[in-house]
């Protein structure tokens, strides 16, 4: 930057200098003199303002260093803080994945808890449609009694057949209780013994294919296969509800699990498939919630292009 002044210093004073030499040569000794004097002077001045403008250039030239160097050093903390901003968000969609994975877990823990409160309830409901058929029983008995005086032994619940219905042989005497076999599967399901919960629920399944609780046993048995690793298993047990009991309370939750067993085994594209379906068929259910934010948090468009 210093030699381009220099430069226009020597091109403007050459020409100075190369005039007052003419003008010294031609004019008289006394008037040259005076041309001289004037010629140094705005020599002079002309040197003065080169110097000023030196100056000045010297100024603006720093001052635009300056900013330069205050933009390089904003482009840097900028580039930091999106990469500080990158990391972050990747923590968080690890963290989020995390988080869906538990929340998914608390659901089910809570539909479990639900499907063996409905149990309970349908127990207690039976139970108490016993107690009032033997109500019922027991105040039909006077009137038996009443109509046929020659057998008091009915009054009394003796052997005699007068006044006590006739006892009823079960369909399938070696059928297990439904309502205590699944039950048992869920309380033995929630207490992590799968292995006696697998064994209840598929008696349901065996004894009571027909039955709206066979879906609910079919689901677990794939949950148990999850719970375990066998994420194979899992998923041909939810393939087993959504096929065999497509009408089952269980069938979003299924094909939930599904996608989510098919993405631990590493079949990310059929994962995103079921998830992405389960959307479309039942949008309105917690579980297409949770679907939305597995492929959120895989950064996957819910609706493919």
């Amino acid at each position: 930057m210093q030699r381009r002044p220099i430069q226009r210093i020597i091109r403007l004073r050459l020409p100075v200098l190369v005039l007052a030499a003419v003008l010294s040569a031609s004019l008289p000794a006394h008037a040259a003199s005076k041309e001289i004097i004037e010629l140094q002077t705005q020599v002079q001045q002309l040197l003065d303002m080169v110097q000023r403008l030196q100056s000045t250039v010297d100024s603006r030239f720093g001052l635009v260093q300056h900013l330069v160097e205050q933009s390089t050093d904003s482009v840097n903390q900028m580039g930091t803080a999106v990469a500080a901003m990158q990391q972050k968000l990747n923590a968080q969609n690890e963290s989020t994945g995390g988080k869906l994975d538990s929340v998914s877990g608390q659901v089910q823990s809570l539909n479990d808890s639900l499907d063996e409160l409905k149990s309970r309830i349908a127990k207690l409901d039976k139970q108490m449609q016993d107690i009032q058929s033997q109500l019922q029983n027991v105040q039909s008995q006077p009137a038996a009694a009443m109509q046929q005086p020659g057998q008091p032994q009915a009054l009394d619940g003796g052997s005699g057949n007068g006044g006590a219905p006739p006892a009823t042989a079960p369909a399938q005497p070696q059928a297990p209780p439904l309502q205590e076999t699944y039950q048992g599967g869920l309380r033995d399901y929630n207490a992590a013994h799968y292995d006696l919960a697998a064994s209840e629920f598929n008696d349901v399944l065996h004894y009571y294919p027909n039955d709206n609780l066979a879906g609910n046993a079919q689901f677990y048995l794939g949950e148990i296969a999850y719970k375990q690793s066998k994420y194979k298993d899992a998923v041909k047990a939810y393939n087993a509800v959504l096929e065999d009991f497509s009408g089952s309370p269980k069938a979003p939750a299924a094909q939930l699990r599904k996608g989510l067993a098919l993405l631990q085994l590493g079949q990310k594209e059929p994962g995103i498939h079921e998830l992405r379906s389960l959307i479309q068929r039942y949008p309105q259910t917690p579980e297409a919630l949770q679907a939305r934010s597995k492929l959120n948090a895989l950064g996957v468009r819910i609706n493919p292009r």
